[in-house]
């Protein structure tokens, strides 16, 4: 049981049920950057992942676990670009009316390889870097020296070639340049590819985001013109325009005339204050009123009111 148990924890991921699929294999020209790990897709949809990638002979034998999928006997296979900074999957192709064997790889007769442009850039530099600038000047003035007494419109094609083999001469420190940086760039960008696809996949949610916000906005306009709509159905219905209307000029007026009621209710005070005194000593008021009584009938406060 302990030698059955150690046999199985080493082959978990071969078992057919709990493990990561049957293991099958193909021939390519070349790795074209697929490595292990990278997804295996069927109609882009993943089925698994590749377990191996090795040299075998003059081809490269590529091995990949398959889980879920059914793959026929005519099944190709072919290491297509993931993204756009260089990362590889192996797309598959079923076919055929029988089941693929395990046991034998798809044929390189099935299988294709991508252009790698980032490839294509890097042997660029290096090829342009070794050509001699001067000397294919020199050649090109050569010919054109040699081919002098042909007729006019090819005199006219070859100056145009001195023309343009004199301007990369000259220009030959900045070519380097810029074919150094080019080099420099995508290999960045290979090494962050991960980085860049993480901020793409931000980007896509942040628009998503904003398009549903979006919509939320639009539908609050909607429904702030409707009840605008409604609002001014019910106004001009229960005649609320002229009340609305007069109630404008009782503001504007008590706005213009703020100044004289501050005064009126500052010259109030005091009659309130004393009106206050006179009725506040019980249920009679109490007062004195100066003057009532003419002097014509008895001196009654000969002192007058102010003394």
């Amino acid at each position: 049981m302990l030698t059955l148990g150690v046999v199985t924890a080493l082959n978990v991921r071969s078992l057919p049920v709990i493990g990561d699929g049957t293991t099958y294999s193909a021939e390519f020209a070349e790795a074209a950057g697929l490595g292990e790990g990278n997804d295996v897709r069927i109609a882009g949809v993943e089925v698994g992942r590749v377990s191996d990638v090795r040299l075998r002979g003059g081809h490269v034998l590529v091995s990949f676990r398959v889980k879920g999928a059914w793959l026929g006997d005519a099944t190709g296979a072919a290491i297509r670009l993931k993204t756009v900074l260089g990362q590889k999957y192996l797309a598959l192709d079923p076919g055929g009316e029988g089941t693929l064997d395990p046991g034998r790889p798809i044929p390189r007769s099935r299988t294709t390889v991508p252009y790698d442009i980032l490839t294509a850039f890097g042997e660029l530099a290096s090829t342009v870097d070794k050509i001699d600038t001067a000397r294919l000047a020199k050649s090109f003035d050569t010919l054109s020296a040699t081919l002098a007494n042909t007729p006019q419109s090819v005199r006219a094609a070859l100056t145009g070639l001195s023309r343009l083999s004199d301007t990369l001469a000259s220009r030959d420190s900045r070519l380097a340049a810029l074919l150094g940086n080019t080099r420099v760039v995508s290999r960045t960008l290979v090494d962050r590819d991960a980085a860049v696809r993480r901020l793409l996949e931000d980007g896509n949610r942040l628009l998503a985001e904003l398009s549903n916000r979006e919509a939320a906005i639009t539908a609050l306009l909607d429904g702030s013109r409707r009840l605008a709509t409604e609002l001014s159905g019910l106004i001009g219905e229960s005649r609320l325009d002229p009340l609305l209307t007069q109630l404008d000029q009782l503001t504007s007026m008590l706005e213009r005339n703020q100044d004289a009621l501050a005064a009126g209710i500052r010259g109030l005070a005091p009659f309130v204050r004393l009106g206050t005194n006179v009725a506040g000593t019980g249920r009679f008021v109490d007062g004195y009123l100066c003057g009532l009584v003419l002097p014509s009938f008895g001196p009654l406060n000969e002192e007058g009111c102010h003394g």
